[in-house]
């Protein structure tokens, strides 16, 4: 049975990418089908490479990059992947529901970049919303991560 909130809650600090991927990872062993996780922060700020982390862990052993230009990936692993960055569209107000509807469903975990440009469509399928992350620029390398429970 899964657990209230997600393991990890609290803020974190990495010194660089391997950490940031280290801790991704930590995360994703605790996620199951149709879990949906909310990953925010600045550009440059390691949303692709926390999600990098958690593909690695889930089995994902193809290139992980961010989908900036098409939305979403999919990805196989032990479980099937979804990572979906909705920089580029500016508001899903005019957008059809369905736009998000293959990358977000029961039988995937997905991992959505700037989340707040989807609020009424992400988890309105039945996803659980199981984590808020935020990554904030710590100087130099280092981050700060701040993982909470989604709310909805």
């Amino acid at each position: 049975m899964r657990e209230q909130s997600p393991p990890l809650t609290g803020v974190h600090r990495t010194r660089g990418p391997a950490e940031t991927e280290a801790l991704a990872a930590r995360l994703a062993a605790s996620l199951e089908p149709g879990d949906v996780v909310l990953i925010s922060g600045e550009l440059g700020a390691g949303k692709t490479t926390f999600v990098r982390g958690a593909c690695r862990a889930l089995g994902v052993t193809g290139r992980v990059t961010s989908p900036t230009f098409t939305i979403g990936r999919r990805y196989e692993g032990r479980v099937p992947v979804s990572h979906l960055d909705l920089y580029r569209l500016g508001d899903l107000a005019g957008e059809d529901p369905a736009l998000l509807a293959d990358y977000l469903g029961p039988d995937r975990i997905a991992f959505v970049e700037w989340p707040e440009l989807a609020e009424g469509f992400v988890g309105a399928d039945g996803g659980r919303l199981v984590a808020r992350v935020r990554l904030a620029h710590a100087g130099g390398d280092a981050r700060e991560l701040t993982i909470a429970p989604a709310t909805h």
